[in-house]
């Protein structure tokens, strides 16, 4: 298992660093594993997305407040948190797109939903943060491959 936090401003000129974290920590252990060129991909999206989401909302291009990101690799799943100070997002109230519609917002949460196992929002889950928990499943023909996860 891995184990690695970031603490970043709430800018977008940061996701290049985001995004070197996350993928760096993980190819150190995944590299080898033959589908990682598309999990690495599918992980930059979500984690780009997630990101640019607690800048553009939350934060509401407020610099000067942190985001802490958590990466947690065990043996059978991935997980990222995405802890932010913002207000909280009511999930109760969310609609998701729908092909019909001219709707502008609201393709974020679908996408996160699309291509992780696992989505998790807590309003105010730790004092004054609130806390998006992402979580995927590992392939098992990974889980055989790798004994240093």
């Amino acid at each position: 298992m891995i184990s690695s936090e970031l603490q970043v401003p709430s800018d977008l000129k940061f996701i290049s660093i985001i995004e070197d974290w996350l993928l760096g920590c993980l190819r150190l252990e995944l590299a080898e594993w033959p589908d990682w060129p598309k999990w690495e991909n599918r992980l930059r999206l979500v984690m780009v997305e997630a990101y640019s989401n607690v800048v553009r909302h939350a934060h509401q291009d407020k610099p000067h407040i942190p985001v802490l990101l958590k990466l947690d690799l065990h043996p059978d799943f991935l997980r990222l948190e995405v802890w932010d100070q913002g207000p909280g997002f009511d999930i109760d109230s969310y609609l998701p797109p729908t092909p019909d519609a001219q709707q502008e917002g609201g393709y974020g949460w679908l996408i996160l939903n699309r291509l992780m196992d696992k989505v998790d929002y807590q309003a105010a889950a730790r004092g004054n943060m609130n806390c998006l928990r992402l979580q995927v499943n590992l392939p098992t023909d990974l889980t055989r491959l790798s004994t240093s996860v």
